[in-house]
């Protein structure tokens, strides 16, 4: 599979790229064999890249990615994680459901984006993931601690990129306007922007794309699907992980009506949709299992004419300079 380099980084990421809160249990309990299985799947099909986070599971997905990869030797695939969550134990009981992931609350999330917090998140996930290192470090969701993320957070990765302990770092979010602020007023090497690039919602392509191509920064792109419309449209289809509008939901058929004309699927266009634009070096998938990796890496390599680009620019479901051949 197609390597791309971060930035200015040494850092290179498959073009397509497995993330891993569906095997920290993301709203479902998913058995180790499942997990286990789901990442040999992405091995199998090329993928090199891996994305997870103390967030998903509690620490479930970093432990599970870290055993599944640990037959493989280290410099033959990609790791990034996340910082902003640091995860400190509660005995309180219970589940973790409140925040969308089927695990026991046996510990409780903390925001700490300041340079201690930074450190001892990034320890911890090295711990869980039995890894020396990592390659990718983002901010994780900073939306409400943007003070404290740039002042202190952002600084400590950067002084982690320098002293070696990662290769690249960055900052991953579900929305467009603060990723540009750091594309602008930091020296990111890439950013995580998870649903703003899809055939649903373009907004993205306002700034965020555009400043990642005037600064050098690369793009790695999740949601593809926007939480399941895109993959399956239909009544009761979730979009960004609330119930689907009725007039997005027109619109998703509408896309896979004509995807279909064309010889494709909705999936098909949707991934290549995110891949085309020449700012974007990863497209981020979630799967749960090795049947759903297979299916987005089929998908993902699956032919696309430029004929529906044209119609779905024609017919104003894509805006006139979208995805030109």
């Amino acid at each position: 599979m197609n390597r791309r380099r971060l930035g200015r980084s040494r850092v290179e990421v498959t073009a397509l790229a497995f993330g891993t809160s569906g095997i920290g249990n993301l709203y479902t309990e998913v058995d180790e064999e499942t997990a286990y299985d789901a990442v040999r799947a992405a091995w199998q099909r090329g993928i090199r890249t891996f994305d997870t986070a103390p967030h998903y599971g509690l620490g479930l997905a970093e432990r599970r990615l870290g055993a599944a990869l640990r037959e493989h030797p280290r410099d033959r695939y990609t790791v990034s994680t996340k910082v902003g969550r640091r995860l400190e134990p509660d005995g309180s009981g219970g589940d973790d459901l409140a925040n969308g992931f089927a695990v026991p609350a046996t510990h409780r999330r903390v925001w700490d984006f300041s340079a201690d917090g930074v450190r001892r998140t990034l320890e911890a996930s090295l711990d869980r993931l039995g890894l020396d290192r990592v390659d990718v470090v983002y901010l994780h969701d900073p939306d409400d601690h943007a003070e404290q993320a740039f002042r202190e957070g952002y600084p400590a990765l950067e002084r982690l990129r320098a002293e070696g302990v990662v290769g690249a770092i960055g900052a991953g979010m579900n929305q467009t306007a603060m990723l540009t602020r750091f594309i602008r007023d930091t020296d990111v090497d890439v950013v995580l922007c998870a649903g703003r690039h899809t055939l649903l919602d373009g907004s993205a392509r306002t700034e965020l794309l555009p400043a990642a191509l005037d600064h050098g920064t690369s793009v790695v792109v999740g949601g593809a699907f926007n939480s399941g419309l895109l993959a399956d449209p239909r009544p009761g289809s979730t979009y960004n992980y609330v119930h689907a509008p009725a007039a997005l939901l027109e619109r998703a058929l509408r896309l896979k009506e004509a995807a279909e004309r064309h010889g494709t699927t909705l999936r098909a266009a949707a991934l290549a949709h995110c891949a085309a634009h020449p700012a974007v070096a990863s497209v981020l998938i979630g799967a749960r299992s090795a049947t759903e990796v297979h299916d987005c890496a089929d998908q993902f390599t699956a032919d696309v004419p430029d004929s529906l680009w044209r119609e779905l620019r024609t017919t104003g479901l894509l805006p006139p300079d979208e995805n030109r051949p």
